[in-house]
C-alpha cells in the first residue's frame, strides 16, 4: 500500500466512523420523536380529535424546507423524509384510535 492510498484509507477510515455515528444520532432522534408523537396520539384518542392535522402538517413541511435550504440540504428530498415520517405518525395515531 503507498503512503497516498493508506492516506485515503485512513480519510474514509473517519468519514465511515463519523457517517456511522450520525446514523446513531438519526435512530436515537426519531425514537425520541416517535415517543413524543406517540404522547400526541394518545391525547388526540383520548378526546376524539382527528389522527391528522393537515394544516400543522403543511407548517412542518414548509419549516423543514426552510431548515434544509439553511443547511444546505435538498429542500425536496426533506420533503420526501418529513411526509414519510408524518405518513408513520399518522398510521400510529388511527392505530391508537382503534
Amino acid at each position: 500500500m503507498t503512503d497516498q492510498s493508506a492516506r485515503a484509507a485512513a480519510l474514509l477510515k473517519g468519514h465511515r466512523e463519523s457517517i456511522d455515528r450520525l446514523d446513531a444520532i438519526i435512530v436515537y432522534t426519531l425514537a425520541e420523536r416517535f415517543k413524543h408523537t406517540q404522547s400526541v396520539g394518545r391525547l388526540k384518542a383520548e378526546h376524539g380529535l382527528p389522527p391528522s392535522d393537515p394544516s400543522r402538517e403543511a407548517e412542518q413541511i414548509a419549516r423543514l424546507e426552510r431548515l434544509a435550504e439553511e443547511a444546505d440540504l435538498d429542500p425536496e428530498f426533506a420533503k420526501k423524509f418529513l411526509s414519510f415520517v408524518i405518513s408513520e405518525v399518522i398510521r400510529h395515531h388511527e392505530n391508537l384510535q382503534k
